[in-house]
């Protein structure tokens, strides 16, 4: 029974480990293969990390790690927040705008760092833990855009921009971060009024390479 158990517990930190390498998951044969197990094995495994949110399946089938993982690495989301914010504060004082951190956590996108600006008499109130579909905005379609678009298993940067909301009126931008496996995330700003200026988005790719380059 012990050795079983042992097996088991070994096979999946496996996967886990599979997956954190692979910056574009993998599918189940993939894992199959590569743990030298028949299918069937791999879906136990896949049902049990599932169900703690350790991995989770892309719209394409492909498995990914899940922010599970991250909550075990003692609720890493403040340590994500802490190393994002000094982009971010810049990002919000040089536009004017709230600058936001999203990350992907199942099939949602969930805001997890806010910085509004200081100096401004009106801005876009964000809220931290706030969680939409990944189509609703620019921070979620960003990321939708780095999984459509990725060249080898890495995108090309860039940025995505939102039209004004019917209700708020706040438009936005945002870009992913790449380069970071098992993270799917973006950086982004939300403003009132029309359009988005031109110089938003080049500022928010920037962003979005300096909070990469501090989570790695």
């Amino acid at each position: 029974m012990t050795a079983e158990t042992s097996q088991t517990l070994d096979r999946g930190v496996k996967v886990l480990k599979l997956l954190a390498d692979a910056e574009r998951g993998l599918t189940v044969t993939e894992l199959a293969s590569k743990l030298a197990v028949n299918r069937t094995v791999v879906y136990r495994l896949l049902a049990t990390l599932e169900q703690h949110g350790l991995v989770r399946r892309d719209l394409g089938g492909r498995v990914r790690v899940g922010l599970g993982v991250l909550r075990l690495a003692h609720r890493v989301h403040p340590l994500l927040r802490e190393a994002a914010l000094p982009a971010l504060r810049d990002l919000a004082e040089e536009l004017g705008a709230t600058a936001h951190l999203t990350l992907v956590d199942g099939s949602d996108a969930l805001v997890v760092a806010v910085v509004e600006p200081s100096w401004t008499d009106f801005h876009v109130a964000y809220r931290t833990g706030l969680r939409h579909p990944l189509d609703d905005n620019a921070a979620g379609r960003a990321i939708l855009g780095a999984r459509t678009h990725g060249s080898g298993g890495r995108a090309q940067p860039g940025f995505v921009v939102s039209s004004p909301d019917e209700r708020s009126g706040a438009c936005g931008a945002a870009s992913p971060l790449l380069g970071l496996p098992g993270i799917e995330g973006s950086v982004g700003v939300v403003m009132l009024g029309g359009m988005v200026p031109e110089r938003v988005g080049p500022r928010v790719v920037e962003a979005a390479t300096e909070v990469a380059e501090a989570l790695r």
